[in-house]
């Protein structure tokens, strides 16, 4: 069965054709980067006009790259939540149209599923292994950062163990970078920057060390981050930003690090999954392996392209709903949250439960 995803979630239109094995047939994403990069951050109202002029040339160049037509479909696969209201409208309406004119099946998915299973996505030519169930996921991107339980697809199957409390981690690259003037967005420049930088010169605090919690929260090295300007003045060039930048991500690293893997040993799994678009970042990707190793738990990476923001993962997710027979053609709607069930209130102060 073949499968048509639709993603206009945040700032990246994106279609894609995938087989319901996980093949992936093609993968377009039109890219938003340039028109938000002035504002340092995605303008709702911009990224909503921006899918509207773009969605329906890249699913048009989805199905000519996969050789497949609107009536190869075995039904179509569309982010509803969670994302920005209008951005998911866009990708949302044009999809109904679609599966009424076409009179084929249709199905919501929830971005963050979408990420969760992305490991499954299998690209011609890229070799990969698919993780036994159950696993430990460790989703990190720009709009959401947490750790999860995955025992299947359905929602029910999927438990958050721990989330940020305020800024995702590749919120705070974004605002990092913001603040030493790298542009936007920051994880890539900051990535780069760190890896000719010393993370041992600058002393930052680390984020939220408590033992016993799976919970995140970056705004608190945000803040010293910009202390730690406002006191030595804004680095302009060589290797006291190269310094700043590789002491800001080793504590960012060291935390998704140190939790992702005690979370795997905790809930007694051999398996972690990376997924979201900050696991593009290489001292990530090699701090975890080696972590990973150390601890005899098989880590499973999605190839980048599969890590940021694609339809090819809606797709996937989608048709394990569509070979069930399931079609939300009547009840389908947009919601700005996540149906997965939240156990991490979000704000400062303390907790009386622990995870």
């Amino acid at each position: 069965m073949l499968v048509l995803g639709i993603e206009t979630s945040c700032d990246e239109t994106a279609a894609a054709v995938v087989q319901d094995d996980g093949l992936v047939l093609s993968d377009v994403v039109h890219s938003q980067i340039s028109l938000h990069a002035p504002y340092g951050g995605v303008v709702p109202e911009l990224a909503s006009r921006d899918h509207m002029n773009n969605i329906r040339h890249v699913i048009e160049s989805a199905l000519r790259e996969s050789n497949s037509s609107l009536s190869d479909l075995g039904g179509i696969s569309v982010t509803c939540r969670p994302g920005l209201s209008g951005a998911l409208l866009v990708g949302l309406q044009l999809a109904k149209g679609l599966a009424w004119a076409t009179d084929k099946p249709i199905v919501g998915v929830d971005h963050l599923v979408g990420h969760l299973l992305a490991v499954y996505l299998k690209y011609a030519g890229i070799a990969s292994s698919e993780p036994e169930l159950p696993f430990v996921a460790l989703l990190v991107s720009g709009g959401h950062t947490a750790l999860y339980r995955v025992d299947g697809a359905d929602l029910s199957q999927i438990q958050e163990l721990g989330a940020t409390r305020d800024d995702a981690a590749g919120e705070a690259f974004d605002k990092v970078a913001k603040l030493l003037g790298l542009g936007y967005p920051g994880g890539p420049v900051i990535d780069r920057m760190a890896a000719e930088g010393n993370p041992t010169t600058i002393e930052l605090s680390r984020p939220m060390p408590g033992r016993h919690s799976f919970e995140f929260s970056f705004s608190g090295l945000k803040t010293n981050v910009m202390r730690h300007v406002a006191e030595h003045g804004q680095p302009r060039d060589g290797a006291a930003l190269r310094n700043l930048c590789a002491s800001f991500q080793f504590r960012v690293v060291e935390t998704l690090v140190r939790k992702a893997v005690r979370a795997a040993r905790s809930e007694r799994v051999q398996s972690l999954v990376i997924g979201g678009g900050v696991a593009a970042n290489l001292e990530l990707r090699e701090t975890l392996r080696r972590a990973c190793d150390e601890h005899n738990i098989r880590l499973f990476v999605p190839p980048i392209r599969a890590c940021t923001d694609n339809a090819a993962m809606i797709a996937y997710a989608g048709s394990l709903r569509l070979r069930r027979g399931e079609s939300d053609a009547a009840t389908l709607e947009m919601s700005p949250h996540t149906a997965l069930r939240t156990v991490t209130r979000k704000g400062p102060g303390r907790r009386d439960r622990k995870y």
